[in-house]
């Protein structure tokens, strides 16, 4: 391969590059505001509870974004929605680095308003993300979304990191955590000028959207009529009740019914996310073998992983942490496939708008299964409770079977 050549290879993964690293810092947002739950009680002297609260209103803003963002994208495109999105994410990095140049904290009300901010910016992303890379590179779908998916959760890595070292690490004496907030809001602001610079040729007029398109909301869920549609969506929300429900009790489940010690638990846990690099290969391998191949032997991978989780609890460190890795490595093999056959599935003049109805069913199911999880094991125990995590992820395989049944 000669160096002209390589040069227009490396220019052509630019439109990649620049959208993975502008989930990479939306992620990165969202996740550093656990890790300053400590901090920001004793600084406000407020409790965890209002800390917490503020926190979901984040992430309410979060999940609101979903359809809104969609339906824009598909009306005046998806570049100006992703760039729009890390701008406003940007600005409210940038309200909350205002300490560094008042010498004050801020209120709380405002430090609230701009985390509610973050989340609007931040929601404004993945749901247009995914048919904007779909289209660009609709030849290598699946490891686009891999490669995006893989950049998002190291944000959510190294998010705690940078707060340890602002807050109590070696840099603690000269840095504070404002000034996490003020790097990511010149980061943010670089990379939208840089994605409005080199994304829109990308993806030529189609990229622009309808204006002129009156697309409904009963349009968009009307799509959902198709019976593939409407089986695989089952697929995927049955996935994310299941998966949203592991990770949020996995640590005491393993402790209480596995009988780990607190500090093995937790670096179990942590191989979950540790794993996170399997989407790239399984995302390129749906390129080359299929989507539906690889969703069902990453669904089972994870169903097969589970099984030894809620039943042999007590086999062993190795046993237990395997099988959580082996869950680790399906869920998260899952999520760059769900999304290429997705996008597959619908019409691309409202692929924007239907990714965006998806997203918030997965939001919706995935914030009950922590609650649900939680009554169970009250009630019955966490085998119980993890059972029946395990009953939905059956389900989300029967009904890929019905979803390989009808493409047939």
């Amino acid at each position: 391969m000669g160096l002209g050549s390589l040069r227009d290879r490396v220019a052509r993964l630019d439109a990649l590059a620049l959208t993975a690293a502008i989930w990479f810092l939306a992620k990165f947002l969202r996740y550093l505001f656990p890790p300053l739950f400590p901090t920001l009680t004793v600084e406000y002297g407020v409790s965890n509870a209002v800390v917490g609260g503020a926190f979901t209103a984040l992430m309410l803003a979060y999940a609101a974004m979903q359809l809104p963002s969609g339906v824009l994208a598909d009306r005046f495109g998806g570049w100006r929605v992703v760039a729009a999105g890390a701008a406003l994410a940007a600005v409210a990095s940038l309200a909350l680095a205002a300490p560094l140049v008042t010498g004050s904290r801020l209120p709380f009300a405002v430090l609230v308003a701009a985390m509610v901010l973050v989340g609007v910016g931040t929601g404004m992303h993945k749901t247009v993300a995914v048919p904007l890379l779909s289209r660009i590179y609709s030849r290598r779908r699946g490891r686009a979304l891999g490669v995006l998916d893989t950049f998002g959760a190291f944000g959510g890595v190294v998010a705690p990191v940078a707060v340890v070292a602002a807050t109590t690490g070696a840099l603690a004496d000269a840095l504070d955590w404002p000034a996490v907030f003020l790097a990511a809001g010149a980061t943010g602001f670089v990379l939208a000028g840089a994605f409005v610079l080199r994304v829109p040729e990308r993806v030529g007029a189609v990229g622009d959207g309808d204006p002129d398109s009156a697309t409904s909301l009963s349009a968009y869920v009307g799509s959902f009529a198709d019976r593939d549609v409407a089986a695989f969506v089952a697929v995927t929300v049955l996935f994310s009740f299941t998966y949203n429900g592991a990770v949020a009790f996995l640590p005491t489940y393993l402790v209480e019914a596995g009988e780990l010690s607190t500090g093995t638990a937790g670096a179990v846990y942590a191989a979950l996310f540790a794993v996170s690099v399997v989407q790239v290969g399984t995302g390129a391998a749906s390129d080359r073998v299929g989507r539906l191949p690889v969703i069902g032997g990453t669904l089972a991978l994870a169903a097969a992983a589970l099984v030894v989780v809620v039943a042999v609890p007590t086999a062993g460190v190795l046993v237990v942490g395997a099988s959580v890795v082996a869950f680790g490595l399906g869920s998260h093999g899952f999520r760059p496939v769900r999304g290429a056959y997705l996008v597959e599935l619908v019409p691309d003049d409202v692929a924007g708008g239907a990714l965006g109805v998806v997203r918030t069913a997965i939001m919706g199911v995935g914030a009950i299964a922590p609650a649900t999880v939680g009554v169970l094991a009250e009630a019955f125990g966490f085998r119980v409770a993890f059972a029946a995590l395990l009953a939905a992820l059956v389900g989300a395989l029967v009904a890929l079977a019905a979803v390989a049944v009808l493409s047939e």
